[in-house]
């Protein structure tokens, strides 16, 4: 007897400047998808924020920016006649306009199930600056940080330089607030280059933080789930190059990692604590990814930033890290796809129940 599939909707591409990293974790999503179980479906959005159906991501570029793209307003050109109507909706869209809760309202104006976190917590998670303050107001430790605005900056240029320069030993990070995979970040090793480092943030968010240097290592937990979330093994990454930048992650692939960290029980605890808790400040649902910095001398840990749309390339963390921990990557799909529906669901009742 034939089962019915359950029919999923990968949504993938984007306007952000992480529109490859989507391809990439939205080809690696399908491919470890259950093909006997589930029918998918593909919507590519490219760079311009318009969307076509697509038989797949695993499509070359070339490929999927050729035809008919349409806007989800209605005076853009109609969609062909491919069915996209699906049980649960995946966005595998880093970065503004997918990552940030824009997403999300449109498919929770739609009234479906999708994958991940909601309006609020994505749009909290997305931004750092946002995010630190919900943090220390949940008395999580996080590193020492100025939130530099475009406007301020340009009408006080030489006192946030002096500011910054006498606040921040050196090294110290200048980056975007509302981007991930470590694009327009910048290491300042000299104060000279404080400078430069704000203009390169501001050419990708409005909204530029300026954060303390930790001496130490960079690890990651992955967090699952919607009311009672648990969290994965920690891992370690050890870049390449001066940091994990963009070029380390996606271009060279020459950092390695350590799967699981090599850490005693209590601080293996403590970061899973922190992880979950910071889950929650933020009401997440789902998946994330925390991120962490272990400082060597004194040792201490400290809360770096948490990604509601993690990475799912074939090198990313999150599905390695619930691997290790005991899930393939296929069985954290379908929980994944589980969580929504169960989410979908318990918003459902409370509206009926009114």
């Amino acid at each position: 007897m034939n089962r019915i599939k359950h029919k999923i909707c990968l949504i993938f591409g984007g306007c952000s400047a992480e529109h490859e990293v989507s391809l990439s974790s939205a080809a690696s999503v399908y491919k470890n998808l259950n093909h006997d179980k589930y029918e998918i479906f593909s919507i590519y959005i490219n760079k311009k924020g318009f969307w076509k159906p697509v038989d797949s991501p695993l499509q070359p570029l070339s490929k999927l920016q050729q035809g008919e793209f349409y806007s989800f307003l209605p005076w853009g050109p109609p969609p062909s006649s491919t069915p996209m109507k699906a049980d649960v909706y995946f966005p595998v869209l880093h970065g503004p306009y997918g990552e940030d809760g824009t997403i999300q309202g449109l498919l929770d104006m739609a009234d479906v199930p999708y994958v991940g976190a909601s309006v609020l917590a994505s749009s909290l998670g997305m931004d750092k600056a946002v995010a630190k303050k919900l943090y220390a107001a949940h008395h999580l430790p996080v590193t020492d940080y100025v939130v530099v605005e475009e406007s301020d900056w340009r009408e006080k240029k030489n006192s946030y330089l002096e500011k910054i320069n006498h606040r921040f030993p050196l090294p110290f990070f200048v980056k975007p607030a509302n981007l991930g995979s470590s694009v327009g970040i910048t290491k300042i090793k000299e104060y000279a280059e404080t400078e430069a480092g704000l203009r390169k943030a501001f050419r990708y968010d409005r909204k530029v933080i300026v954060e303390e240097g930790i001496q130490g290592r960079e690890i990651e937990c992955s967090v699952l789930g919607n009311d009672h979330p648990r969290a994965s093994l920690p891992g370690e990454i050890i870049p390449h190059r001066e940091f994990y930048d963009y070029k380390d992650k996606y271009v060279e692939g020459k950092t390695s990692f350590g799967i699981p960290a090599q850490l005693p029980d209590s601080i293996v605890e403590e970061i899973q604590r922190i992880a979950i808790e910071a889950y929650k400040a933020i009401d997440c649902s789902g998946m994330a990814r925390v991120d962490f910095f272990l400082q060597n001398n004194p040792q201490k840990i400290f809360l770096n930033e948490i990604n509601t749309i993690p990475g799912f390339t074939e090198i990313s963390m999150y599905p390695k890290l619930w691997e290790v921990s005991g899930m393939p990557f296929s069985q954290l799909l379908e929980e994944l796809i589980h969580l929504a529906q169960e989410k979908h669901q318990k918003k459902n009742k409370k509206s009926r129940d009114l």
